[in-house]
């Protein structure tokens, strides 16, 4: 299952995240950034709630191609992408095909207030993809790196940095200057970080968040640079991804990148 969450600073702390298997991030309108974050069905977060949830973009359906058909959840989308969602090899899962899955918390305002109950979704969409391979390898590190403490990626209006905690195991999370708590799990944060450098466009069919104004957009398909962060080491190296119907690899001085075990944080951070 694949939730679409609100990461503006109305919506922190956010529920939920630090359950997930992976987690994106990826820029939309205006430069700040937005969530989506991956669960398999065994780690869903015991307290029934995820996000808060918000709109689907066009820089997701091909991040979830390569997970086959997933339950994606989202609050609602631009009307001319809704007839793309439709196709899209997704069970579309928002208020309007499932609302009884989702609640508003009265401790915060519309329209940061919106979250899903994963369990829920689970059982009314039982059909979604089993968990397949992706692109992702785990092992030991690899020999080379540069120790690296604290390191940052950014966005036009967004900002992340990930700080090694060696008594933790993982690179601990921070966004927009301050921590990155949540309301369920303590500080985000994971042992494998990746910044994952994207040729930033605009959107390919055309879509605007307002008059004359572009959507972002973030293709995952293609060439780039990567840092991947583990084990209080940074890999520079290259991730690559010939086509949609292709899996995402990451590669380290000619040799496949092996990510520590646990939850990977994927940031598309503009090239």
């Amino acid at each position: 299952m694949a939730v679409k969450i609100d990461n503006i600073v109305y919506a922190r702390p956010q529920t939920g995240v630090n359950h997930a298997d992976v987690v994106y991030a990826i820029e939309v309108e205006g430069g700040l950034s937005r969530l989506l974050a991956v669960f398999d069905a065994n780690h869903l977060p015991a307290g029934g709630a995820i996000g808060p949830v918000r709109s689907a973009r066009e820089s997701d359906l091909p991040i979830l191609q390569q997970y086959g058909k997933v339950d994606f959840v989202y609050s609602g989308a631009l009307t001319k992408f809704l007839p793309l969602l439709a196709r899209a090899n997704v069970f579309n899962v928002n208020p309007t095909q499932d609302g009884g899955a989702f609640f508003r918390r009265s401790s915060r305002i519309a329209p940061y207030n919106e979250y899903v109950n994963p369990s829920s979704v689970l059982s009314k969409y039982p059909d979604a993809a089993v968990a397949r391979d992706v692109g992702f390898r785990f092992g030991p590190a690899p020999t080379g790196g540069v120790a690296t403490g604290f390191f940052s990626a950014v966005m036009p209006a967004a900002s992340f940095t990930f700080t090694w905690s060696a008594a933790q195991g993982r690179y601990l999370i921070g966004m927009d200057g301050k921590t990155a708590e949540t309301t369920d799990g303590g500080q985000m944060g994971a042992p494998t970080i990746v910044v994952q450098k994207v040729a930033e466009t605009t959107s390919p069919h055309g879509f605007m968040d307002s008059p004359g104004v572009r959507s972002p957009y973030a293709p995952t398909v293609g060439t780039g640079q990567d840092v991947v962060l583990r084990d209080g080491k940074a890999y520079k190296g290259t991730w690559s991804r010939p086509s949609a119907s292709d899996v995402t690899t990451y590669t380290f001085n000619g040799q496949t990148m092996d990510f520590h075990p646990g939850q990977v944080w994927i940031v598309l951070e503009p090239a």
